[in-house]
């Protein structure tokens, strides 16, 4: 074992309380900055119905889901995490963008719209859960027939 390798880490405990305190004082802006990530969602959504399905406009579409995939359980809404990924999952490639199914994609945003409106956070509430399983059970079928 190295010198480095032996020593003990030691953590900085007022460093991880500040930490803390700060990340609670930013809190307060999570919804509001979810609500603005959920806006760019429904934007790009809102061009892919106007202007059909264009690579530029899908792969807008992804980023803003990947973004709310990473973004939503930071912000204290881990079932837009799952929601999102699921999203992601349906629209990974350039040739997914184009063939998936755009009703379930719409579904998709929606969803995570209703998330966010209803305050419905984790899949322990009924009906997130079976809104989640919904969800992934129409992607895995779609990933199944294409």
């Amino acid at each position: 074992m190295t010198a480095a390798g032996s020593k003990r880490l030691r953590i900085d405990n007022d460093a991880v309380a500040r930490a803390e305190a700060a990340l609670a004082a930013m809190s307060v802006n999570f919804e509001d900055w979810l609500q603005a990530e959920i806006t760019r969602l429904n934007k790009a959504m809102s061009t892919v119905n106007a202007e059909g399905r264009s690579e530029t406009g899908m792969e807008a579409l992804y980023h803003r889901a990947h973004d709310l995939k990473g973004l939503g359980a930071t912000y204290g809404y881990p079932i837009i995490s799952q929601i999102s990924g699921t999203l992601c999952r349906l629209i990974d490639s350039a040739e997914k963008r184009l063939t998936s199914p755009l009703p379930l994609i719409e579904v998709h945003v929606e969803a995570i719209k209703a998330a966010a409106r209803n305050k419905i956070t984790t899949d322990e509430d009924a009906i997130g859960r079976a809104l989640v399983k919904e969800l992934e059970t129409k992607v895995a079928a779609f990933d199944r027939d294409a």
